[in-house]
């Protein structure tokens, strides 16, 4: 067999050659020996006028082509046309694959694919290790996704996260410095270019930078403020300083013009600087009820001062002759819409929309939502968790801009914790990606951990398929790809966690309710006694020398034993028992510590233990 394309075709043109033929090898017999040609190429004028990745796949008995509207949709197609094949990429990790024996006649199909939604992509999230971030870059365009987005000006703070061990006593910290992640981080670009993923970047730490900070982090400043420019902070109760000592966290004044002029130049001088990257994030400080309350600052509205702020950075970067797309933030005070101003040049920008403190228990809601807005109070919001509040923002956001747009959600870096099955997450996320197109939205990144795979990775493979198809079944989705993992038991497995997902919430590990709940306390118990019950079902993969026939298996058992101390810990906190909770949970925290270099691809230790301290109030016992 023959795989070949154009001398000048680009890199990732390339690769896609070398992927192909790097699967079919395994694949195939002999394949050296077939009398086939497959040219790859892109023609963008022998699609129908679409901006989405879109392809076709054309393979007789001895000639064939596989043609993408560009050179991204090329790679695509050839993941798809493997996964058509029998090739299944189950998880980040290459030793989660499937990759099938098939005959020669097996290759011969024809079929063409349209994406549903052009932004298909995850932001970094969580503790990742280097090797962690490369694996999830190669496993995106294997499942449809074409998007990576990596936050602040290098990933730093998840890496640092990682290499120092946070919250595990029982592994070595190990020395990782902005130097280390920068180093890192040209590394990952090169590896999502040669995919030819689009690559966002930054978002956060900006009005640390516009501070005379290095903000690659949310950590706190240990170094005195700079007087020199106080008076470019937000002053809050009369002064002006670092909110809570963290310079990602601090706004600005901006009413301020030197403030304002030093954050327009950075973003300037960054966009010079990266003329690779395709979507540069420009947000404002993190955290909220933390705007200025200076006299000026108080006679307008935050967004009408970010829309200020947007075209200034815009009249920059024409001025420069710089193309760079800016995506602007609907997210905590920036949800309520500018009064008076608006974008002079909306072709540059991108809306996104970042409900972080919506409810996962249920899918959006798009129904009746013409309804007032709540009344803005300065530094004195409360962030909506009624899906019907949120959508009412995202469309008076809608009324003044019409431009491109996407949703930046957070299913899975801190909802699916509450979701011991994974089995209800899985689900509204196919059911959220479905209603995209009716609240005029194109595409979703998803903000969350990478190493997000126990019991399975099957949200985030729902989330790529769906993204690309979104009127792909969920049943099929979810049959296929437990009958991929666990052979002729899936439906035994399926049975077991979809009872785990029924009695589990979301919510209540993201601190949302009432910490007191009997039904909850009731919920969890059902939770524990299933885990312990479907021993006996994982045992007969193992064995006599306590080997697990595969991955899965064994994921499963650390899984039953992680949600037993889990379900036991959320027990007796709704059960109004602090204490046991807190015994439970540090059971847990031993547990998954002791653990966690075995399994550390599938399950994101700092995380989780961040977010029960934090969110579901469980702690340390004192």
């Amino acid at each position: 067999m023959k795989i070949f394309f154009d001398a000048d075709v680009s890199e990732v043109i390339a690769f896609a050659a070398e992927e192909l033929t790097r699967y079919l090898t395994q694949m195939v017999t002999d394949l050296d020996k077939i009398d086939m040609e497959i040219k790859l190429c892109s023609d963008s004028n022998s699609f129908e006028v679409n901006s989405n990745d879109s392809y076709r796949v054309e393979i007789s008995q001895t000639q064939g082509s596989i043609i993408g509207n560009n050179d991204r949709s090329v790679l695509l197609a050839v993941y798809n046309y493997l996964y058509v094949l029998g090739c299944r990429f189950l998880m980040p990790l290459k030793t989660c694959e499937i990759i099938p024996h098939i005959e020669r006649e097996r290759l011969v199909t024809s079929y063409e694919k349209h994406a549903s939604y052009f932004h298909r992509g995850v932001c970094i999230e969580g503790a990742d290790s280097f090797e962690n971030i490369m694996d999830y870059i190669e496993w995106l365009p294997k499942v449809g996704f074409n998007s990576f987005f990596l936050q602040f000006q290098n990933p730093y703070a998840f890496l640092k996260r990682w290499y120092e061990h946070l919250e595990n006593p029982y592994v070595k910290k190990e020395n990782y410095t902005p130097e280390d992640a920068q180093r890192d981080m040209v590394l990952l670009e090169q590896a999502a270019k040669k995919r030819g993923l689009f690559l966002h970047k930054v978002g956060h730490g900006w009005t640390g930078e516009v501070l005379g900070y290095r903000t690659v982090s949310w950590d706190a400043q240990t170094q005195p403020k700079q007087e020199s420019v106080c008076h470019r902070m937000a002053m809050i109760n009369g002064k002006r300083e670092l909110f809570k000592g963290i310079p990602a966290n601090t706004n600005l004044c901006y009413h301020n013009a030197d403030a304002i002029d030093a954050f327009a130049t950075i973003v300037t001088s960054y966009a010079k600087e990266n003329p690779h990257i395709d979507y540069l994030h420009v947000w404002l400080a993190d955290e909220f009820n933390n705007l200025c309350e200076c006299p000026e600052c108080s006679k307008t509205t935050v967004a009408d001062q970010y829309v200020e702020l947007l075209n200034e950075i815009d009249q920059r970067l024409t001025k420069a002759s710089l193309d760079t797309r800016i995506v602007f933030l609907l997210y905590q005070e920036l949800l309520w819409p500018p009064v008076v101003n608006r974008l002079n040049n909306p072709d540059r920008f991108v809306l996104m929309f970042a409900p972080i403190s919506r409810t996962f228990e249920k899918s959006y809601e798009i129904e009746n939502v013409d309804v007032e807005l709540p009344i803005f109070h300065r530094n004195q919001i409360t962030l909506p968790v009624n899906l019907t509040e949120n959508m009412v923002f995202l469309k008076a956001w809608q009324k003044i801009f019409s431009g491109d747009s996407f949703v930046y959600d957070y299913p899975l870096g801190r909802a699916h914790y509450g979701d011991l099955g994974y089995i209800h997450i899985a689900r509204v996320l196919h059911a959220d990606i479905q209603k995209l197109e009716e609240m005029g939205l194109n595409g979703y990144i998803s903000c969350q951990e990478l190493r997000a795979a126990l019991p399975n990775a099957l949200p985030s493979y729902v989330m790529g398929h769906t993204l690309f198809q979104k009127d792909c079944s969920i049943d099929e989705l979810i049959q296929d790809y437990f009958q991929s993992c666990y052979g002729k038991d899936a439906q035994s497995v399926l049975t077991y966690l979809s009872k785990l997902s029924e009695f589990s919430s979301c919510d209540y590990v993201n601190g949302k309710g009432e910490r007191f709940d009997y039904d909850m306390a009731k919920r969890m118990e059902g939770i524990a006694l299933r885990s312990e019950a479907f021993e006996k079902e994982i045992k007969r993969h193992k064995n006599t020398d306590g080997v697990y026939e595969s991955i899965y298996w064994e994921l499963l058992e650390y899984h039953r034993k992680y949600a037993i101390f889990f379900a036991d810990a959320l027990m007796f906190l709704a059960m109004g028992d602090q204490k046991c909770a807190n015994l439970e949970w540090e059971a847990m925290r031993d547990y998954i510590c002791k653990n966690e270099q075995k399994y550390q691809p599938y399950l994101d230790v700092y995380r989780v233990l961040e977010v029960t301290q934090k969110y579901t109030k469980l702690h340390p016992q004192k």
